[in-house]
């Protein structure tokens, strides 16, 4: 199969995974303050529950360091099962408030509860029905963003502009995460309702002009435009957009065997 028909099968399970969780992780809900210290997350990008805490996350426009966990990693996923015990992922640690809290529901709550302080709303506390709708949706994309591969182990974290909804950003997280290769995620939700399309195809036509005093302005003074993912190394120096574009990158400059 030609590698762009194989490209566009996977952007298409990703957006039906979006599609099968109502888009959340798309819209900035609150813009909540940063913390002091930064969060730290102990993540496996294919897990349901992993997921809907960074949907949370991007609502919430707070940023984390992720410590990728897949399933035979060694760098991050030892530390993460001693600090959890038997309560697996995801795992959060804020040293800002001393919480480290292993329970998706219960780091969702206290996500909101202490940076918008409200409750979480009613699309971000996960019943019976999301959480069948998520798992259903993560079998769409099984296989990745789950088992760890031998790769290389840089120096400095890697920084990752996303939003969690974004198909195309989630391929990148998937290999990330496959790569044990931690990163700091910076969210950038939508934030208006005529942004909601990919970046070439919003709603309001004409330039793009995001919400005033808002992270999505200060990129587009900063990059010329809006685009996600985009992603920094400070180990080399690379900038790049475009998830095929960063996806090779990975794999050629950290992966043991590349899969292109």
């Amino acid at each position: 199969m030609p590698e762009a028909i194989r490209r566009q099968a996977r952007v298409l399970s990703s957006s039906l995974l979006s599609t099968l969780d109502l888009w959340r992780g798309t819209m900035l809900v609150h813009a909540a303050r940063q913390p002091k210290k930064r969060l730290r997350l102990y993540d496996l990008e294919g897990d349901p529950a992993c997921r809907q805490v960074r949907e949370a996350l991007t609502a919430l426009g707070l940023d984390a360091d992720v410590f990728p966990c897949p399933i035979g990693g060694t760098r991050y996923r030892p530390k993460a099962e001693a600090l959890a015990g038997a309560g697996g992922f995801p795992l959060l640690v804020d040293a800002n408030t001393g919480d480290t809290l292993t329970d998706g529901p219960t780091i969702i709550a206290h996500l909101f509860r202490t940076y918008a302080e409200r409750e979480p709303p009613a699309a971000y506390r996960p019943g019976p029905m999301a959480a069948r709708l998520a798992e259903v949706g993560s079998m769409l994309r099984v296989g990745r963003g789950v088992q760890a591969r031998p790769a290389r182990r840089p120096r400095r974290r890697l920084q990752l502009w996303s939003f969690e909804s974004s198909p195309y950003s989630r391929l990148v997280r998937e290999r990330l995460t496959e790569l044990e290769l931690a990163y700091t995620l910076h969210n950038v939700g939508k934030e208006h309702w005529t942004e909601l399309g990919p970046a070439a195809l919003r709603l309001r036509p004409g330039p793009y002009q995001p919400r005033p005093g808002g992270r999505r302005e200060q990129l587009l003074a900063r990059w010329g435009r809006v685009q996600l993912p985009y992603l920094e190394d400070p180990n080399t120096g690379t900038a790049m957009f475009e998830s095929a574009d960063i996806i090779v990158y990975l794999e050629q400059h950290y992966a043991h065997e590349p899969q292109l």
